[in-house]
């Protein structure tokens, strides 16, 4: 609502910051993608009037509103873009999606020359407009926009990857006219040594440098069309993730070839998680116990050198009490009375 209202988003605070320097400090990742991935609806309210000497305005006024929605989403997932399409029947016509084609075009354009470049706009421009170029490819054919997304989710039968939504993403980068910008390098050398069907995937590098989001961390997200924050599972193999029934039941159709695939791999994961936390209980028990006698071995070395003591202190007095006690003193006096007769009588003999 305050980008809505007016609020700019280059200005900065008494520290010199701005709105989304402060909201990534924080942690505020949201806020940082919804005021970087922003798009004034004046900007685009200039394409709805002729200028210069144009008869008539390069958007129609009732187009400019469904495309700001889809340009300022935060979601670029190519099922996502073409949902958005789909739900408003003013853009799911051919000739209402060249012309914001044509729109777009002349914004990625702008943001390459002006005096600061804007080439994260400039490539979330393109990339929508190759989006829409498929649209228009299949709003000529029969299954219209409903055949571009099946296209857009079956996965390959080995693992169910989406090998033609990957391509679409890598062709999509690949035809960005301008080649010397930073951030389209930066994409090419994180994409390229990828082999289709391993990570990172084509639209999580686009994501990452368009809205900063880094990577899908602690967060759930839809398989079918990309929304953040999915919940629901699918109640068989638990490993697929979906926003709703209604993406469920869209994705069903090349699902259900790996369902039983990703079943048994689930279980695996689990036995081998119980066994990982079972070893983990048996070590921690093992080392409580090591601590706890290593903790009682000094207190039975104290007890032996008491106890010890205590003998020595015992034997003292019981050695003080035979040599004072009355019977060994009678025994020592009658020795030493027959030894003084036995000498008194020798002397007499002598004598």
């Amino acid at each position: 609502m305050v980008l809505e209202a007016g609020a700019e988003i280059d200005v900065v605070n008494s520290v010199g910051r701005t709105a989304a320097q402060m909201a990534a400090f924080v942690g505020q990742h949201d806020c940082v993608t919804v005021i970087n991935n922003f798009f004034p609806r004046e900007k685009l309210n200039y394409y709805t009037k002729p200028q210069g000497l144009d008869k008539e305005p390069k958007l129609p006024i009732k187009l400019a509103g469904p495309l700001h929605k889809i340009i300022t989403t935060t979601n670029l997932h190519p099922v996502k873009v073409v949902l958005l399409v789909k739900e408003n029947p003013l853009l799911a016509e051919v000739e209402a999606m060249q012309k914001c084609c044509k729109v777009l075009d002349l914004i990625c354009e702008k943001c390459m020359k002006q005096r600061e470049m804007n080439e994260v706009l400039a490539i979330k421009m393109h990339y929508i407009s190759c989006i829409f170029k498929k649209c228009i490819l299949f709003l000529e054919r029969e299954d219209k926009l409903d055949g571009l997304i099946k296209s857009l989710l079956k996965g390959r039968e080995r693992d169910g990857f989406p090998v033609y939504q990957e391509k679409t993403i890598r062709e999509s980068i690949r035809k960005f006219p301008y080649c010397e910008t930073t951030l389209l390098q930066q994409l090419v050398r994180n994409i390229s040594p990828v082999e289709i069907g391993s990570d990172p995937t084509a639209f999580s590098v686009l994501t990452q440098a368009i809205t900063g989001q880094i990577g899908f961390i602690d967060a759930e997200f839809c398989t079918t069309c990309g929304e953040k924050g999915a919940d629901k599972r699918c109640s068989t193999c638990k490993m697929v993730i979906y926003c709703d029934q209604t993406c469920q039941k869209m994705h069903w159709f090349t699902h259900k070839k790996s369902c039983n695939m990703l079943k048994k791999i689930y279980e695996k994961q689990i036995v081998e998680a119980a066994k990982e936390k079972s070893k983990e209980a048996a070590q921690t028990a093992e080392s409580t116990s090591t601590s706890e006698e290593q903790s009682s071995e000094p207190e039975t070395h104290k007890d032996m050198d008491i106890k010890s003591t205590g003998d020595q202190s015992e034997m003292i007095p019981s050695i003080k009490m035979t040599v004072s006690s009355p019977a060994v003193c009678n025994f020592l006096e009658e020795e030493t009375t027959s030894e003084n007769i036995g000498n008194e009588k020798v002397q007499e003999s002598e004598e």
